[in-house]
This record gives structure tokens, sequence and C-alpha cells, in this order.
């Protein structure tokens, strides 16, 4: 084994196949793991068929990512609520409902919160409640609230609420609530975007949940100030989301327009109005158009001014990826993760990295690298940031979730370089998911997006701790320690990987380009909103379980109720069970030679792997009631994401029509549990 893994033997393995090399540190950072990596080596030389080397490369890299997100997954939720205050141990001194970027107080000095890295962390949060509920962080969603409604009176060095709302651009505050004097890149547009957008997505929640007054009441009057500082500003310039730019950003304006065009549908959900976003978001929309150029091939991180840089930049995956609407398809004009253009822009900027970075040396296209902002950056010396690569992972699985939903990949002119790095042969055209195409088009794409959250893993601190940066010379962590949007990065993309999709925010009603473009403004209305108290007990609809997304027509959505079973305790005393058998009961009509299975995020089921899923029972099974059925034991309050698969006679799998079932075993004297589904279509 010492001889299988000398310098020697990687320097051959290397120029054999690059991927395999890179897939080698990650592994031989444990040793539990070389006999793994030792036997796929030995394969590689006994069986040089290029298809079995890569399906045994993929499936390694896929056990590795999957170990890396169950073991981080707690780690960077106890981390970033770590950095919230007032209960956060890590920030001991901020205000109630505070997130601060990063404990860290010395070069660089973090220990600020910014409106944008807030309204993206908590964006995480409300859909890590919605798709699990958790009565705690629904007091973190609340202590927000009341926070922003406070925030958006401080008068500070960009202004205030009374004079047009000037003041909702302040970039950052100090820890206790009070305004940051010091000099910075102000005014930053996105902002008041991003925090309407957070608290939309809750607000959702509680109407579907019978709670609209509160969303009325507490939430409405915050979410109406930011719009309308939109509706007003969007068309001025400000510092994009690495301040250093003032132009115009593409991710500023693509987080603007979705605001907008939800916003409007907020209004109509509780009775009101938003004119001045339906007047606004189409010119935004328009304008947001300026950012492709199909002569260079990407989008522009910025326009009107670049500081002398190429516009490749970072900047545009994070515009996809918080832009990603599961019901939006591959639609072109809000770049979708899987839009033709977001896919060459991913290719284009991705590989601005490639030769930079010396940890990235010798990696060819078409695998993961470190990821940076841009490729002329200095700021602290210029590294990969942990949340760079993590958005390029997460646009890969917006990609493939909408690939698997509507059955196809369409390659175009635009993405066929994107598509080559995986088929060489490649053409235009699309490609049906029953098509060879399209099974090596989805793998190879699978498997390049959990190259870079390998990446990740391989360069993260043992404890699990992210920073903002790590070194490009030799993946050291750097700058800012536990930087909380890294964490909230890594929630987001391990959610996507899992298909844990969010709320569609109205895109496929909102994607049609105007003839003409206007710099047009509308005059929105400010007012102080109330933090008042929050109502108690505004649980779910069905008490027990947890909430999820499914799509009606119109591309609105509306939050129903899975894992709604009933839990019947089997012991007369009430002490606390060390299992809970969970009975899965599945109506779903099969022909002969079919069966049903469930594969879900937990071991049990498979950890999403179809050939490993638990399979059902047809035993109850008759012409009059199509049921399948299955026991499965859990460990007492584990939260389970899950799915039925159909698996033909043939080994064909079709998986229901999403969004993932939800469901928490009971934690409490219950030792069995019944769960009763449907098969989604």
């Amino acid at each position: 084994m010492d001889l299988l893994f000398s310098n020697s033997f990687l320097s051959v393995l290397h120029s054999t196949n690059s991927t395999v090399f890179s897939i080698a540190q990650p592994i031989m950072h444990s040793l539990s793991t070389f006999w793994v990596f030792g036997s796929l080596a030995l394969q590689i030389f006994a069986f040089p068929n290029p298809s079995r080397v890569e399906q045994r490369e993929a499936e390694l890299l896929k056990r590795s990512v999957d170990s890396f997100i169950a073991t981080e997954s707690p780690i960077a939720l106890t981390d970033l609520l770590c950095n919230i205050g007032s209960a956060g141990a890590c920030v001991s001194g901020a205000s109630s409902g505070i997130v601060i970027a990063s404990p860290d107080k010395t070069n660089p000095d973090y220990f600020y919160t910014w409106t944008r890295d807030s309204a993206l962390t908590f964006k995480c949060i409300v859909d890590t409640f919605i798709s699990s509920y958790s009565a705690s962080l629904q007091d973190e969603i609340e202590n927000y609230i009341n926070a922003q409604a406070y925030l958006q009176t401080v008068s500070n060095p960009s202004g205030n609420l009374a004079n047009g709302g000037l003041g909702l651009a302040e970039p950052k505050f100090n820890p206790d609530e009070t305004a940051f004097t010091g000099s910075w890149g102000r005014p930053q547009r996105d902002g008041p975007a991003l925090r309407a957008t957070a608290l939309i997505t809750y607000s959702k929640w509680l109407i579907a949940n019978g709670y609209s007054s509160t969303a009325s009441s507490l939430i409405w009057p915050i979410i109406q100030n930011d719009l309308s500082y939109v509706t007003e500003y969007w068309n001025q310039t400000g510092f994009d989301l690495w301040e250093e730019v003032d132009g115009s950003s593409f991710f500023t304006l693509q987080a603007q327009h979705r605001a907008l065009v939800e916003g409007s549908a907020l209004a109509a959900q509780l009775g009101k109005s938003c004119t001045y976003c339906d007047s606004q978001a189409p010119q935004v929309l328009c304008f947001l158009q300026s950012f492709w150029g199909s002569s260079q091939g990407y989008i522009l991180a910025n326009i009107n001014e670049n500081n002398g840089r190429t516009g490749k930049d970072a900047n545009t995956l994070l515009g996809s990826i918080h832009n990603f609407d599961p019901t939006a398809g591959c639609d072109v004009s809000t770049f979708q993760p899987c839009s033709d253009r977001a896919l060459a822009n991913h290719k284009v900027v991705t590989d601005s990295f490639r030769s930079i970075y010396t940890i990235n040396s010798g990696i060819a296209e078409g695998d993961a690298v470190a990821v940076g902002r841009y490729p002329e950056d200095s700021y602290q010396g210029g590294n990969p940031w942990y949340l760079n690569t993590l958005a390029a992972a997460e646009q890969l699985y917006d990609a493939l979730y909408t690939w698997n939903k509507q059955g196809s990949i369409a390659v175009t002119a635009t993405s066929l370089g994107f598509f080559k790095d995986f088929d060489s042969s490649i053409t235009a055209g699309t490609y049906a998911s029953s098509s060879s195409t399209y099974s090596t088009l989805y793998n190879a794409v699978k498997a390049y997006a959990d190259g870079y959250v390998d990446i990740v893993a391989t360069y993260a601190q043992s404890n699990g701790s992210l920073s903002e940066q790590f070194s490009r010379s030799n993946g050291a962590p750097l700058s800012a320690y536990d930087l909380t949007w890294s964490y909230a990065a890594f929630l987001t993309c391990a959610a996507r990987r899992a298909g844990v999709v969010p709320y569609s925010w109205g895109e496929p009603t909102a994607s049609s380009v105007p003839a003409v473009c206007s710099a047009t403004s509308a005059i929105g209305t400010f007012s102080t909103a109330s933090t008042g108290s929050w109502p108690s007990s505004q649980t779910p609809v069905t008490g027990g379980g947890s909430s999820k997304t499914t799509t009606t027509g119109g591309g609105s959505s509306k939050t129903t109720t899975t894992g709604s079973g009933t839990a019947t305790s089997t012991s007369s005393s009430c002490a606390n069970p060390t299992s809970v058998a969970v009975t899965f009961d599945e109506i779903v009509t099969t022909t002969v030679g079919e069966n049903i299975k469930i594969a879900g995020d937990v071991s049990v089921l498979g950890n999403w792997d179809t050939d490993d899923a638990y399979a059902l029972s047809a035993a109850d099974y008759t012409s009059s009631n199509h049921l399948w059925f299955a026991k499965i034991s859990f460990a007492p309050g584990t939260v389970i994401q899950y799915k039925y698969i159909n698996v033909a006679s043939n080994g064909d799998v079709t998986w229901e029509a999403d969004p993932n079932h939800t469901y928490t075993v009971p934690a409490s004297c219950a030792t069995s549990a019944t769960v009763s589904n449907t098969w989604q279509t």
C-alpha cells in the first residue's frame, strides 16, 4: 500500500486520468479510506474501459460527498446560529435577531451586520424552517424580522426612512443596531430586495398555514418599504455585492426583479396592491438582458463600471442560484441555472480560475476547481471562497433538478462548449431522458457538481469550520473565520443536491421581456413598521407534520403538510423508545413486474441511491386499493426527506413528481406511526 500511494504512482495516475487525481487529495485526508482508493486505482489499470473508470470515479466521489454533507450539515447550522444575536454564543453583545458576518474582529473586522448577508442567511433559515418545521428556527425568524423593522428606522450615512427611504441602502450596522458611520461603499441597493425576498418567503408560509393577519400586520410594512425603495432607485448605480464597483450589478438587478414580482403577488394575497412593482418589474427584466453579450459568451458582472476587469465574476453564479425558480424550466430571460446562457457563463467563470490558483493546477476543464470572486481579485491575497465554490455546485444541482423534472436536456450553440467538456462529440439538440446521451450528460454534470462540494470538503477545517476564503497556494483557511454566509451557502447547496427546492417566486408569469427598455422609476410608500408582539404557537395547519411546497396552476405555490399520519402509542408507559416503527402507505397504480421503493436522505432509505432504496410490499394491493407499504424503524426525532420510485422489470427507474416529502419521526412515547401518501404526478 505504501508503494501504491508513492509520489511516482500519483504522477502516473495524474497523467492517466486527471479526474481520478482530482479526487485523490480529499480521499487521502482519511486513512480509513486508503483501501477504497487503492482498490479503485488497481481497477483502473485492470479495467481501462473509460466508461467503467468514470462510473467508479463518480461512485467514489458521491460517497465522499455524501459523508461530508452528513457530517457538515449539523455543524453548519449550529455555527450559523451561533453568529446570530442575542442567543448566539459566538457573537456576545449582538442585539436580538442581528446576524453578524463573522465573529472575527481583526484583519478583517467582520463583527458587523450586513443587510445583504443577513437577508441571504435568513432566506436559508426560512427555507430550512419550511422544509423541516422547527419552533426554535421560527423564534429566530421572528427576532430577525423585529430587528429589520427597527434597522429601517435608524438614520445612517446613506439617509433615513423619511427622506425617500435612502437609508434602506446602508450596507452595514453595528452589532448593537446603531449606525456605522465610517467610510464605506454606499449605497448598496441589493439589500432591500434580498430582505424583501426573505420576508416574503416566510409570509407565504404564514398565509398557507392560516396566519395571514400576522403577515399583513407585522411583515408587510417592512416589505413594502423595501419594495418602494427598489421601484424608485433600481435604475441608479450603486456598489456591487463585493462592495468594490460602483455601477449596475447583475446580482443586484436579478434580486430586484425577483423581489418586485413576488412582492406584487404577496400584496394580492394580502388584499393589497403594489402597482409600482408591476410597472417596474418588466423594465428591470429588460435591463437585465444588457448583461449578456453573445460575442463574449458570458454574463457581465457589472456594466457602466468594471474597474478595468473582464467582468468574469462569481457575482453571476450567485445571481443565478438566488433567482432559481423550480417552475421556470431553463428560461433564458431570467438566466435560470440550466439556461444556455447561465451554463455557458458557468464554464467561463469557473475556467477563469483554473490557471491562476496553484491548488487548481493541472485540473482539466470539466473537472471542478476552487472558485474565487473574479480572476483579477487581490482582496486578502485574492483567493478562492467557500461560498463561491459552493455556488458553482448549487447552480449545477439546480440544473439537474430541472432536467430531471422536464425529462430532457437542451444543448444549444450557446451552451455547446459547456456540454463538450463531458461529451466531446455532442451536438446541439434536445436529448430526452430515455436516451443514452441524456444519461451521459446528466451523470457527468452530477459528478461535476459533486466535485465542487468535494473541494470544500478537502479545504474545510477538520472541525467543519468554514472561513471566508482558503489559500490559492495550499488551501489553508484564510480571512474572516466562521463566515456566516459560508455556512448558509453550504446549507442551500446541500438542500438542492437532495432535491429540496424553495417556493416558486412566480417566474413563469414574469419572464416576458418588453420590446423597448425604459429607465423609469416609481414612487412607493415608506412608513415605520411595528415591532409588536408575535402571536404564539403559529404552527403548521396539520400538527406534527412538516410543510412542503406544491405547485398549483399558473406557477403559484401553496404549502401543504407531509408526514400527516397519526402516531399511535403501543406502550402504556411513556418511557422514551430507542426506535419508532414507521409504516409508509403509498397509493399508486402499478402493473405486473413493477415495484415501488422509497428513496431518501438517510442510510436506511439508500441516501438517495435508487439501487439501495427500501422496497415496499404489495401484499395488500387489490384492484380497488392500490396500496404498497413498508414498515421501517428510525431513531425518534429523525427528520427524513424522501420520495417514492417505480422500478420496472428491466430496472428502469421512474421518480414520482416533486417536491420531496418531509417527515419527522415522533420523539415522544410513541413506538409506531403511520404515514399515508399518494403517488405525486
